[in-house]
């Protein structure tokens, strides 16, 4: 389900999305789901009709997205979309990663939010949500017991959480879903002159933030991890940063193929190293793998979600959304990341690992000396 903000452009055209998987609360898709779900899901969405203008009830829509068979599909109330223009979400206010033996972990905790008022901390192990076990469900039910459902999904309902620090007690905390204002980029400095971004979704404005965020950096640690997709404009925009003007990918809408371009002028040389891991998808994955087809950056982390495919929001006639699948995209290499994801060049599936064997990695490329305008 969507639900990161992003601008839509009312009337004949429409931005295309690379679905974003919702965090519920939270994070950015920064579930992993089994691979055999992930690649029969991606198989069998199938590209949808416009229905831009349409006047469905909500219930209709609601249930044409239950029938669709599309696992991205989605609905969203006029109140509910305004929020997402606005940069807000409802959510619980915390990201979750797969790790390789299979256990889900808290990967990112928003500061203030709900679960970190309750006491959830980053690497404490998610055993259980309202009693399931959450290293059994696959993403889609996993975001839909985070989120709620039609009736649970409201601002103050409540999600209960068994989670386990360590090899510490089990404790149950019960959260309560509260509108959140989105927070897409992070900026840090690990090491002297290094720059660490981190992008949660290609919403508006992403790549300007990111490109004034690199600027004087001697080098670059672009964090992808939990980042769950979001505008394809962004995406290529974001690219475009450390790109001197080629491919960044292409993309089938409705039967037609598409290419995404970078604009010239990217900073090339600059060390860059990307982390991505499990819950890096979507858009992000577009990204990562232009970087990596186009021997720009050095991918770090884990196997990616493995999602390829495009989504189209539709504004019906009562102001209501629906976004739904229309094609899939391909890396400049023509590589498809649908089902298998993308491979990174340094394996590492420990978050913290990662990040120290990304600094090492910059250090094996070299920093460019000196600041930089």
């Amino acid at each position: 389900m969507s639900a990161m903000p992003r601008q839509v452009r009312h009337g004949a055209t429409l931005s295309l999305v690379f679905g974003v998987v919702l965090l519920s609360g939270a994070a950015v898709g920064a579930w992993g789901e089994p691979r055999a779900v992930s690649r029969a899901v991606s198989q069998d969405a199938a590209p949808a009709r416009d229905l831009a203008g349409a006047d469905l009830s909500p219930e209709q829509a609601e249930r044409l997205v239950g029938q669709s068979g599309d696992p991205w599909a989605a609905y969203y109330s006029p109140q509910e979309y305004a929020d997402f223009l606005r940069g807000r979400y409802l959510g619980v206010g915390l990201s979750v990663g797969r790790a390789q033996d299979g256990s889900t972990a808290v990967s990112q905790v928003r500061p203030a939010g709900p679960a970190a008022v309750a006491g959830v901390q980053v690497g404490d192990r998610l055993l259980h949500i309202d009693g399931v076990r959450a290293d059994r469900l696959p993403v889609t039910e996993v975001v839909a017991r985070l989120r709620g459902g039609p009736t649970e999904g409201r601002a103050g309902s409540t999600v209960s959480l068994a989670v386990q620090r360590r090899d510490g007690p089990v404790r149950e905390v019960v959260l309560r879903r509260t509108v959140l204002e989105a927070q897409e980029v992070t900026v840090a400095h690990p090491a002297p002159g290094v720059v660490r971004i981190g992008v949660l979704a290609f919403t508006d404005g992403v790549a300007a933030q990111v490109r004034a965020a690199a600027r004087g950096a001697r080098a670059v640690v672009l964090d992808l991890r939990g980042s769950a997709g979001g505008l394809v404009e962004e995406a290529a925009a974001t690219a475009s940063v450390f790109l001197d003007g080629g491919p960044v990918g292409s993309y089938e809408a409705r039967g037609e193929r598409r290419e995404l371009t970078a604009a010239p002028g990217g900073d090339t040389a600059v060390p860059l190293v990307v982390l991505v891991d499990g819950g890096t998808m979507s858009a992000a994955e577009l990204l990562a793998g232009a970087l990596q087809d186009r021997c720009r950056a050095v991918l770090v982390g884990a196997r990616t979600f493995g999602k390829g495919t495009v989504q189209q929001p539709s504004t019906l006639a009562d102001g209501s959304v629906l976004e739904l699948t229309v094609g899939r995209y391909r890396t400049p290499a023509g590589r498809t990341p649908d089902g298998a994801g993308l491979t990174p060049d340094v394996p590492a599936q420990d978050p913290g690992r990662a990040e120290e064997l990304a600094l090492r990695v910059l250090a094996g490329l070299g920093t460019r000396g000196g600041p930089r305008g």
